[in-house]
């Protein structure tokens, strides 16, 4: 993830570099998702940046986060259900879904990067990126299931 101080210039200099021009819109499309740990939607994002820019198309999104996922500074998560969401963590890490509430937290741990050396060294395969989705039932969501189950046993 990059620091906030310093993404303006990242952003514009990736853009430049990679033959894009670097508009006021695409900067506030970029630093809202390179930003963002929810994992926005393209549909997040546009309702987010017209706040700030009522002219910005929906198209302008989706190009946007194409020239960030052409760069390398935006992952794609294609998710249950048909849905898309965007990381700006492009290091090796796990996603958590939570399949109640459809939260995305990141976990990064070493052994990450140790399992995709293992593989490359046995499998003869050079490991380029890696995604892994861990599925279940985030705290927060376990704590309410909780209360509900108990009230709902209770009223029987």
């Amino acid at each position: 993830m990059i620091d906030s101080e310093d993404l303006e210039p990242i952003i514009i200099k990736n853009f430049r570099n990679s033959g894009y021009r670097a508009t006021p819109q695409r900067i506030a499309i970029s630093r809202y998702i390179l930003l963002n740990h929810e994992h926005p939607t393209a549909q997040k994002a546009y309702q987010e940046i017209k706040k700030t820019h009522p002219t910005v198309s929906l198209a302008t999104i989706y190009n946007t986060i194409k020239i960030l996922k052409r760069i390398g500074l935006l992952a794609e998560l294609n998710l249950p259900q048909g849905q898309t969401r965007y990381d700006p963590n492009t290091e090796a890490h796990a996603h958590l879904l939570c399949l109640r509430c459809g939260s995305i937290r990141d976990w990064s741990d070493p052994i990450m990067y140790e399992l995709m050396a293992k593989v490359s060294a046995q499998a003869d395969f050079t490991v380029m990126g890696s995604s892994l989705d861990l599925k279940g039932v985030c705290y927060s969501c376990e704590k309410k299931g909780a209360s509900v189950g108990s009230k709902a046993a209770a009223d029987e």
